[in-house]
């Protein structure tokens, strides 16, 4: 018995590290394969990349490799300053969802996605950089 909760808080100890280790603070700390921002949900990471009016979504799995986003779309809603705008965004490649709108680009811009058919709901903040940690004294 000793020798089963040994390996079950052990193996728990490591299901904890994983789980950590996909955090939001973790991912924007991370380097992303387009330079957009990364964010995880329970079965892909979704890459935001916002440039001129466009948002390009790129589908990927957990080792950031290429998963098919054909049979799915997504609506942002963007906020950015006082103005609140939603894209439409449909599959256009292999894993990708695009779409364009009249949206203003600004630091404090930040986006809600909703994609279908799996209702998963992320939220990005593609200009704020992560604040550093300030040195305890």
């Amino acid at each position: 018995m000793k020798l089963f909760k040994t390996t079950l808080f052990a193996a728990s100890l490591l299901m904890a590290g994983y789980a950590l280790a996909h955090t939001d603070e973790y991912l924007d700390s991370q380097p992303t394969p387009h330079g957009g921002q990364m964010r995880m949900t329970d079965a892909y990471h979704l890459e935001l990349v916002v440039k001129d009016k466009e948002l390009t979504v790129y589908v990927m799995d957990h080792g950031n490799e290429a998963q098919p986003s054909a049979g799915m779309t997504a609506t942002a809603t963007i906020l950015s300053g006082e103005t609140k705008t939603e894209v439409t965004l449909e599959p256009a490649e292999e894993n990708l969802l695009k779409g364009t709108g009249d949206f203003k680009i600004s630091d404090d811009m930040k986006v809600v996605l909703s994609v279908t058919p799996a209702p998963l709901t992320v939220r990005y903040t593609p200009f704020q950089k992560p604040q550093a940690e300030t040195p305890k004294q």
